[in-house]
């Protein structure tokens, strides 16, 4: 017996028992006390809240069993004892009975084993359920959530049809008993739970603190963490039809029932820029695993960094890179191995950094013996294909540019990683400066400061604000631009902080600098060096190579790195792939060894002959070259293009007018210098026009096209970085194109801001398409400068809020050349479409508006359809897939009895009805204008069809009217479809 003064005295011990599992144990002690009615339905639903942690759900049962009494403490350690003891599955004392009077009482008390049985055929079960009208589809979507583990869904369906009372209940009661009972839970081996609790143990400790953008300090991962836009990679609509905008998850959806490319591969790919928050978001995902808080349909998670495994030189078998480079069992290795080749389905392995692999991806070499050793890229990427480990999860993060497509035919799901959101950046900042006024100071600081804002839409840039907020406080200059401004800000605190108290008021002069030069330039050497080598992890041996000291390593920039190989010594990495580009950079632009003629390599972005830059170059750049030259060439041609572009944005914002006289102070040669600055102005305005002069002509009679290709927003960035008005001015002054689209080519707020600077000096208006891209609020704030040259704006599936348009709108209403505008699946709400109206009531020659697949109601509806009631320019109106029902219709009704200029309305997938189709149809009897009504999708009858029929009687102007999709019957189609041939059924 238990008593309860015995049980308050292991109070302490009983909540770690409760906590030190995953959330599925502890839920599987709340099914053994509901079956015992321990626990009544009113304890069990305030104890099962998923957004409790589960220490607090834990202290919550104690106190509810503990008010029980001593019979109830009693069964709360029997029903401990028993989730514990999963070696045998539970198997009611009795059979029950399927046809019971009382089948929901039956589900109570064999909760248990109900649930084991269902778990595992959870789908199969909801799909009967639905086509049998027990559920209806918005209940199975509800269960199918992908925050649910499978027994989750299980106890959900259970919990459903203890309130529902259609007969859910028996015909549960009924089906599960007609399930197989599964086998005994594979964990009876104490080696394999010992391993598992070692191995949670082990990553907890590896993902405590945040393993990038970390110097000195060690900062806490909890505390910090932010969450990123994580999109669901957007799939192209076919036949005309638009993109499904991508969905925005939480990592914690990272293994849902979203859309797949491959149903049969195993991988989840995360693609982001340089700086995005990937390593981080992977560090998470551990942390919440080893925590027991989400991810717990995993026992086993093996984290693994591609930089790092690809200095491994000897040849690995499976059983190898999980136990020798992620964590070894203490005892009953061979069984536990053997467990996970028969369970693969319970692992998830992590390899963070693809592109920072040095062996491109191939499927020609297969390697299906997990015990046989082979070479590591071979491992990998037979582990990605599935060749090895068949149904273990495996994610997979990379920059874009290293993703082919021969990859993306084993990738499972790929997500985008965004970057911040504005409120991203302030809750960042606000975590990251707990001391009052210091983050509210920053932020007003970023707001005030458009191109700075920009920037810090990548998690990088918003911990260097975070790093430097003391220089950007007190500063008296104006506040950086570019990256290069950034970086060479993060270069004074390190090296600031490394100087004698006196330094701290001179901020960044030459004379700083130049005391540190040697410094600089062994890090550039060894920074360059690894670039050229795909090495990005240094041993001592290659850091003495280099000449780098402790003194070199003591300023910060190079910090310790995980080791992959038991026994090996501390290997150093820079702080991110991009310092290790900006060292790079600075080695170029300050080394009196790099002459102008190796520059061409650097903005030659591809593999040798593949480009046309290299034949741009003048020829006074190109002369002979000593030994150091040859090994500066010779590692620019090897080096990633995804790193040399990085590099070659920097070395021009570093050859910039505007730190011309930092560099000019450090000892480099005033002739070398400026022939640099010269060679990298010319290349990039020359390959500029290049680009250009390769568009091909205009097909007549339409506005000529161009598509940038890969290059494009890398030569653009690279002419921001160096600020000056007149080389960009020149680089465009003979461009001569219509339409220029972007879509999908990463733009983000620092894109738009260099495109912005670039493309207002156009000569002629052009429609600027930036669809797919991450354009956002503080990207919008970006493109501002060049709106004055637009004609049309593209800005389909950017993440765009009511903010971000309301600042659009507000500086576009003094653009007389814009006239079409397209918010195709952004955040936009009721809340942005009175500006939107605003702008139609003042700019008379607008043409189209496009709001397709946002959230705007009756209330946006009515303020658009006002304004354009007497519009004499508009002809498109697209409202497609909002919420807009009966009262919208209607205020759209009035404007078509009164506009005279509209041509086609697309109101598709809204709510209009029969009541909303009936108030358009008035609408139409009295319009001269209209020629296309679209009205798919809105759940309309043959009553609405019948009041349409009616109007089209009498309004010989329309054309098309699109009812696909409404509630018509096979008989009602037929019908209506010959009663007038403009309805598209």
């Amino acid at each position: 017996m238990c008593s309860q003064e015995a049980f308050q005295a292991q109070r302490s011990q009983l909540v770690g028992l409760l906590v030190s599992g995953s959330l599925e144990g502890f839920e599987s002690i709340l099914d053994w006390l509901l079956s015992w009615e321990v626990l009544s339905w009113e304890d069990y639903e305030g104890l099962s809240l998923l957004r409790h942690p589960l220490s607090q759900s834990a202290r919550r049962l104690l106190d509810t069993v503990w008010n029980k009494g001593a019979w109830g403490c009693e069964k709360l350690i029997a029903a401990i004892r028993e989730a514990q003891a999963d070696s045998q599955t539970p198997e009611p004392r009795d059979c029950w009975d399927p046809r019971s009077l009382h089948p929901a009482r039956g589900l109570q008390s064999h909760r248990p084993v109900i649930v084991r049985r269902l778990y595992r055929h959870v789908e199969g079960v909801l799909d009967l359920a639905r086509e049998r009208g027990f559920l209806s589809q918005y209940e199975c979507d509800e269960i199918r959530l992908p925050i649910f583990t499978s027994s989750q869904r299980a106890r959900r369906l259970l919990d459903l049809a203890t309130v529902k009372t259609n007969g859910l209940a028996a015909f549960l009661l009924q089906r599960v008993q007609e399930l197989p009972v599964p086998v005994a839970p594979p964990l009876e081996a104490a080696a394999c739970k010992k391993y598992a609790s070692k191995l949670r143990t082990t990553v907890s400790a590896q993902s405590r603190f945040l393993s990038t953008y970390d110097g000195a300090e060690t900062l806490c991962l909890e505390d910090i963490y932010t969450e990123n836009t994580l999109e669901l990679r957007a799939e192209l609509g076919v036949a005309g039809l638009p993109a499904t905008s991508p969905a925005t998850l939480g990592l914690e959806e990272l293994f849902g029932t979203h859309s797949r490319l491959n149903e049969d591969a195993d991988t989840v790919l995360v693609v982001g820029e340089a700086g995005s928050g990937k390593s981080t978001l992977l560090q998470r995902l551990h942390s919440l695993w080893a925590a027991g808080r989400h991810f717990q349909e995993f026992l086993f998670v093996f984290p693994f960094s591609c930089r790092q495994l690809q200095c491994v030189a000897r040849p690995l078998s499976v059983q190898t890179l999980l136990f020798e480079h992620c964590c070894w069992p203490d005892a009953g290795g061979q069984d536990i191995f053997q467990f996970l080749l028969d369970h693969p389905d319970r692992v998830l392995l992590t390899f963070d950094g693809f592109d920072e692999f040095r062996f491109r991806f191939t499927d020609g070499e297969r390697h299906c013996s997990p015990t046989d050793p082979t070479s590591v890229q071979s491992l990998l990427f037979n582990l990605l294909q599935g060749n090895l480990l068949k149904g273990a999860r495996k994610v997979l993060t990379s920059r874009p540019a290293a993703v082919s497509a021969f990859l993306r035919k084993y990738v499972r799901t790929e997500f985008s990683l965004k970057g911040f959101s504005q409120e991203g950046i302030e809750l960042y900042l606000r975590r990251c400066h707990r001391e009052p006024g210091v983050a509210e100071r920053l932020i007003r600081l970023l707001r005030a400061t458009s191109a700075l804002h920009g920037l810090c839409h990548l998690p990088v840039f918003s911990w260097m604000v975070s790093k430097c907020h003391q220089e950007l406080l007190l500063q008296v200059g104006g506040s950086p631009k570019t990256t290069t401004d950034m970086y060479l800000l993060i270069l004074q605190h390190f090296l600031l902080r490394a100087s004698p108290p006196d330094a701290a008021s001179r901020g960044l002069d030459p004379g700083l600098l130049r005391g540190r030069l040697p410094t600089l330039l062994r890090l550039g050497w060894l920074a360059l060096w690894g670039l050229g080598t795909c090495c990005y992890v240094f041993s001592a041996q290659q850091l003495q190579a280099a000449r780098v000291d402790s003194d070199d390593v003591a300023l910060g920039f190079l910090v310790r790195a995980q080791s992959v190989a038991p026994g090996s010594s501390a290997n150093l990495e820079f702080l991110h792939i991009t310092f290790q580009c900006f060292f790079a950079a600075l080695y170029l632009a300050l080394s009196p060894d790099t002459p102008p003629a190796s520059l061409r390599h650097l903005f030659n972005c591809r593999r040798p002959g593949s480009s046309p830059l290299a034949r741009l170059l003048p020829v006074l750049c190109v002369q002979g070259s000593g030994r150091q030259e040859d090994g500066v060439e010779a590692l620019l041609q090897k080096a990633e293009p995804h790193n040399l572009q990085i590099t070659a944005a920097f070395l021009a914002g570093l050859l910039s007018r505007q730190h011309r006289g930092l560099l000019a102070a450090c000892q480099v040669s005033e002739t070398a210098l400026l022939r640099r600055q010269a060679c990298a102005r010319w290349c990039l305005a020359r390959s500029l026009r290049k680009h250009f002069h390769s568009i091909p002509p205009a097909v007549p009679g339409e506005a000529k096209s161009m598509h940038a290709l890969p290059g494009f927003v890398w030569l653009i960035r690279s002419l921001y970085e160096m600020q000056e008005e007149r080389l960009a001015r020149e680089a465009v002054r003979r461009l001569d194109v219509g339409h220029l689209k972007l879509t999908f080519c990463s733009v983000g707020p620092a894109e738009c801001a260099a495109l912005a600077f670039v493309l207002q000096h156009l000569r002629r208006p052009v429609a600027l398409q930036l669809d797919y891209n991450s354009v956002g609020d503080i990207g919008v704030e970006q493109l501002v400068p060049c709106l004055g040259v637009c004609k049309a704006l593209y800005l389909r599936d950017n993440n765009i809020s009511d903010r971000g348009i309301c600042t659009l709108i507000e500086h576009v209403l003094h653009c007389e050349r814009l006239q079409k505008l397209a918010l195709f699946n952004n955040k936009l709400t009721d809340g942005c479409a009175h500006a939107v109206a605003r702008l139609l009531a003042c700019r008379r020659n607008f043409l189209a508006l496009r709001f397709w697949g946002n959230k705007v109601g009756d209330e946006g509806a009515q303020a658009l359809a006002e304004a354009i009631s007497d519009h004499q320019s508009l002809k498109w109106l697209s409202l497609v897939g909002n919420n807009i029902g009966s009262a919208g219709a209607q205020a759209l009704a009035l404007m078509l009895e009164k506009n005279s200029a509209l041509e086609e309305l697309c109101l598709e997938e809204n709510r209009l009805q029969d009541e909303g189709v009936c108030s358009l149809a008035e609408g139409l009897k009295r319009n001269s204008s209209l020629k296309v009504l679209k009205l798919s999708n809105n759940c309309i009858s043959s009553l609405g069809a019948e009041a349409l029929l009616q109007a089209l009687a009498r309004n010989g102007t329309i054309l098309e009217v699109w009812l696909r999709g409404n509630t018509f019957s096979p008989e009602e189609i037929e019908t209506l479809s010959h009663r007038d041939g403009r309805l598209l059924l």
